[in-house]
């Protein structure tokens, strides 16, 4: 059957690649999360792509399907301490270096979603703009770093109520920057942020 996404399943033939990606950069509150997967060469899915074409209901339902059919996967995660001592786009490829270093399988070939990397072990990248759009290995990455964050953003709603992150899961909503604007800041701010 084929895929109505039209994504590729790999870069190459004899390599072991990972996709990696990232959620989260330009939110206001909580981590940066970035997931590394390695998929079957032959990996096909109908409808598999780019987190933010799916409705939250569709990525948790193919978040199942990449942890049971993936060869390896992991998660990354930077504080938004470490965000405002580092700045956004240096937390963000910690996120993706912390991602790989939890792989049990070494992989041969890097695919990044976007247009940078900090050069990871020696291993060769492929950056590819709109990559989790063009590559199921990068948009499986894309879908479990977004439920990732998604959920331990909504964890932090039931703790800090006035900010409406089980909906905004961070980003700078109106009901958001309000919240700011009311109660002030919470440990989870990154302060670094243009807040208000």
């Amino acid at each position: 059957m084929k895929s109505k996404t039209d994504l590729a399943s790999s870069f190459t033939t004899n390599l072991i690649e990972v996709g990696v990606d990232e959620v989260g950069r330009g939110c206001l509150a909580g981590p940066v999360v970035a997931a590394a997967v390695i998929l079957p060469k032959n990996f096909k899915h109908t409808l598999l792509n780019d987190s933010k074409l799916l409705n939250q209901k569709e990525r948790y339902l193919l978040k199942e399907e990449i942890i049971s059919a993936a060869l390896d996967f992991a998660v990354g995660e930077v504080s938004n301490e470490i965000i405002d001592q580092i700045n956004i786009l240096n937390a963000s490829f910690m996120a993706m270096h912390e991602a790989l270093d939890s792989l049990k399988i070494k992989p041969e070939l890097i695919l990044v979603d976007g247009n940078r990397f900090k050069p990871y072990e020696f291993i060769p990248y492929q950056c590819i703009i709109k990559g989790d759009g063009k590559f199921f290995s990068i948009a499986a990455a894309s879908v479990l770093a977004k439920c990732y964050r998604d959920d331990l953003m909504q964890n932090l709603a039931k703790e800090f109520p006035y900010y409406n992150w089980e909906k905004n899961v961070g980003y700078p909503t109106l009901k958001h920057r309000l919240g700011i604007e009311k109660f002030g800041i919470t440990p989870f701010h990154r302060k670094s942020f243009k807040l208000l």
